[in-house]
């Protein structure tokens, strides 16, 4: 059975995007890049943490996650990232639209219109006894954890408040977390969480 992590940037006050995302500003607006500096400009020092979250055996995202439009799919859009994704293993974006499965370099996007649970059997299938992240953005993240699909939480930690935006950890009541590792860097404060079933 594979081991189920996520992986996400947040702000001091819980936002793991500021208000009014967009395709010119995909954190939202204000001081929301704060959030993921570390990963660009602290790289060395976050090695360990960076592994770990490109390392996994597949990927489920949301669609925000993916692109910025909420409707039918701009089938010129290859994700936030363009022709090279951070991801190399296959990534399962959840959808109200479908879309053809998407190769680039190092990995295939695969659209799944069936909800959470069918992407979790698509990436079991392909992770086998691995590892999958479910890489966000916050809205996924809830939907798995008030599941109880996740096996770890992995949250990194800016020293920045935004004030709004897209919220970690909401309707998850009654989710006991267990604390199992830590490590604070210059930019960013790493906590790991077992999640207690």
């Amino acid at each position: 059975m594979a081991y189920v992590t996520a992986d996400m940037n947040i702000s001091l006050d819980g936002y793991v995007a500021g208000p009014r995302q967009s395709a010119s500003a995909p954190f939202g607006e204000g001081l929301s890049d704060a959030i993921t500096t570390w990963m660009f400009d602290a790289a060395d020092e976050n090695a360990a943490e960076l592994a770990e979250i490109t390392g996994a055996d597949a990927y489920i995202m949301g669609r925000n996650m993916f692109g910025p439009d909420r409707g039918p799919f701009d089938l010129d859009w290859q994700g936030w990232w363009g022709p090279e994704p951070p991801y190399h293993a296959p990534v399962f974006v959840l959808s109200h639209h479908e879309r053809d499965a998407l190769a680039l370099d190092g990995t295939t996007f695969t659209f799944v219109t069936g909800g959470i649970r069918e992407a979790l059997r698509l990436a079991e299938e392909t992770a086998g006894d691995g590892r999958i992240d479910i890489a966000g953005g916050a809205q996924t993240v809830n939907q798995y954890l008030a599941a109880g699909l996740v096996d770890e939480l992995r949250v990194h930690i800016a020293p920045v408040i935004l004030g709004g935006g897209a919220r970690l950890l909401e309707g998850v009541e009654g989710t006991l977390l267990e604390p199992i590792g830590g490590r604070v860097a210059s930019t960013v404060a790493h906590l790991r969480y077992r999640i207690v079933r």
